[in-house]
């Protein structure tokens, strides 16, 4: 069952702060890349007789470069040494990105809100930078972003707060100024452990965790709810 402190599926205005600055997560949130993850856990654990599991996923949802391949050792007692399965996953997933990917629900009308707002916004994913750019290379919009954080910019992964504090420091605010969209456990306890203003959009991977400490339960990145926050700073 989602758990959260704030507004369960219900108002988030009574509890933000002015907005100054929205933070972004990207799989699962603006990109329909989670599926892919899954495609590159699963083909990997095929390969050692096992199969990959919702259980594993969420253990390593957020994590960043070899503590997530730390995660899916530890879970199955592999002998692979953590390096060797990143740089595996890591061609698997640049095969899976060939093909291009999908923008979540309500992707495009969000962007549009967050530039017509003139609210600041940047990109904070756990992915590393070589894939972010393979993204986002045809993306018009990414330009407007004030920032692009990756899982490289950072030494600790989601749940740690790191990836948030970087983020509000790049837009010159406190994190209790800053909305930040996580679609993830770890990322919105993350979020929420750095103070920001946190919302989650649950997806068909991420249905169901624990969203304890967010303001907002949202839908999708259409929910009217979630544009209020953001209409209501102009």
């Amino acid at each position: 069952m989602n758990k959260s402190t704030g507004n369960h599926r219900g108002e988030a205005k009574a509890v933000r702060p002015p907005i100054r600055g929205v933070a972004l997560d990207m799989d699962g949130l603006l990109f329909d890349t989670e599926k892919l993850y899954w495609t590159v856990g699963d083909t990997m654990l095929v390969r050692r007789g096992l199969r990959y599991c919702h259980d594993l996923q969420q253990r390593m949802m957020g994590r960043v470069g070899v503590n997530a391949m730390i995660q899916m050792k530890d879970f199955h007692g592999l002998d692979d040494r953590p390096e060797d399965l990143l740089i595996e996953s890591e061609q698997l997933y640049q095969e899976q990105l060939s093909a291009g990917v999908q923008p979540m629900p309500g992707l495009s009308n969000w962007i549009e809100l967050l530039v017509e707002s003139e609210v600041p916004f940047g990109l904070a994913t756990s992915s590393r930078r070589q894939f972010v750019d393979v993204i986002f290379e045809n993306i018009p919009w990414r330009n407007a972003l004030s920032f692009v954080l990756t899982g490289d910019d950072v030494t600790h992964g989601k749940p740690h707060p790191e990836m948030y504090l970087a983020a509000a420091s790049k837009f010159s605010i406190e994190p209790a100024e800053m909305l930040v969209l996580e679609d993830s456990q770890n990322g919105c306890a993350a979020a929420v452990a750095a103070g920001a203003v946190t919302v989650a959009i649950p997806n068909a991977h991420t249905a169901g965790q624990d969203f304890t400490g967010v303001a907002l339960i949202a839908d999708s990145l259409a929910d009217p709810r979630l544009h209020g926050l953001v209409v209501d700073q102009v």
